[in-house]
């Protein structure tokens, strides 16, 4: 692709910003727009659709990378046969190979990021192409020197995963104020992992799903670590996150509590969804990851087709009325499957994260989970 070619594209993506927000917003209900509150909800569907945008522009060079429909038959066939239980192998213990103190200028918290090697042990057909195998796995920890203490364990979103995260949620409050310890999974391909194997997430199928199954292994294996030392569990997801969590909680039978915030469902399927802001260049890949074979290999990561560990009282779903990058249908569909504790943000999937309304409902989930 040319520099001028590239040029005319950012150029166009990024005129666009403006007239989908309109369109997203006015397509919404219970938008005011004459008001301090309608301009505000504008400006975050605003920020969304500038993320959306961001995410496009960064992917425009994917293309390249198609994989044809046949060759996800194969896994498509073994997962769908394993289901969630057989495709999941539980993971071998953590044995973290370095520990390093750090501090968070400005933020007044300290900070460990611990490492280990893990392999997520990968169904048969996923690691004969490649995507198996052990990768240096790293986790963020805020550790009170007592114990035992309530434990959150937080998996953040596509895009997130470096250090900033412990300040944009919060987590300076739920560590001093609440009591609890955190820690934070860097998942596959984002914060200090972004430029090791393997890459994630992508426009291929079949590394979506092993990158997000990795993903689940590796939190799993952070939360048998801290479940010795906890006296209560708490797995947490954001956005992209929230399918690894909810997986975790149904695989992991000893969870206390689980939260969703501004969830998704599939994976492919949603990045199929915002394909069509390229029109009919990415046309390809939209058919192949809507496809019934890719609907199989995503069966196993379905959130909807978990039973959640803790029982209703203890599942929080956390959705944002405006949401222009999930939607609301993920947080509507999981509510009436899991029947938990519901919160609608009025605002988008990006402002969630900079609103004090759902951190209150969150720190009041997490009071009541600590006892």
């Amino acid at each position: 692709m040319s520099w001028t070619t590239r040029g005319l594209d950012i150029t166009r993506e990024l005129g666009m910003v403006v007239p989908r927000a309109v369109t997203g917003i006015n397509e919404s209900t219970g938008w005011a727009g004459a008001s301090p509150r309608g301009m505000r909800q504008f400006g975050e569907v605003f920020l969304d659709e500038l993320v959306l945008s961001g995410f496009t522009l960064l992917g425009g060079n994917l293309t390249k990378r198609v994989r044809p429909l046949s060759a996800c038959a194969a896994a498509a066939e073994e997962l769908s046969a394993l289901g969630i239980d057989g495709a999941h192998a539980d993971p071998k213990p953590l044995r973290a190979t370095a520990i390093q103190r750090r501090r968070l200028p400005g933020a007044g918290l300290t900070y460990e990021r611990m490492t280990f090697e893990h392999d997520p042990a990968l169904p048969k057909t996923l690691a004969a192409d490649g995507l198996g195998g052990p990768a240096r796995a790293v986790v963020h920890l805020c550790r009170h020197r007592d114990g035992p203490r309530p434990w959150l364990v937080w998996v953040h979103g596509a895009g997130q995963g470096g250090v900033e995260d412990l300040v944009l949620s919060r987590i300076g409050r739920i560590h001093h104020r609440l009591g609890f310890n955190v820690a934070m999974p860097v998942q596959p391909g984002h914060g200090c992992r972004r430029r090791e194997w393997p890459a994630y997430p992508d426009l291929d199928p079949l590394r979506n799903v092993a990158g997000m199954m990795r993903a689940v292994s590796e939190a799993r294996a952070v939360v048998q670590w801290v479940q010795p030392q906890a006296t209560a569990v708490v797995v947490s997801g954001i956005s992209m996150g929230s399918p690894v969590a909810a997986l975790v909680s149904h695989l992991e039978r000893r969870i206390d509590a689980v939260a969703l915030y501004t969830p998704i469902l599939g994976l492919n399927a949603m990045i199929a969804r915002h394909l069509g802001r390229w029109g009919p260049s990415r046309n390809g890949f939209r058919e192949l990851l809507q496809s019934p074979e890719v609907s199989q290999l995503t069966s196993v990561i379905d959130p909807l087709a978990v039973d959640p560990a803790p029982p209703p009282q203890r599942r929080l779903i956390v959705g944002a009325w405006h949401d222009r990058m999930a939607m609301r249908e993920p947080t509507i569909a999981l509510q009436e499957r899991w029947n938990g504790q519901l919160y609608w943000y009025d605002g988008s999937h990006v402002g969630q994260v900079f609103s004090r309304r759902p951190q209150r409902v969150s720190e009041r989930f997490l009071r009541e989970v600590a006892g």
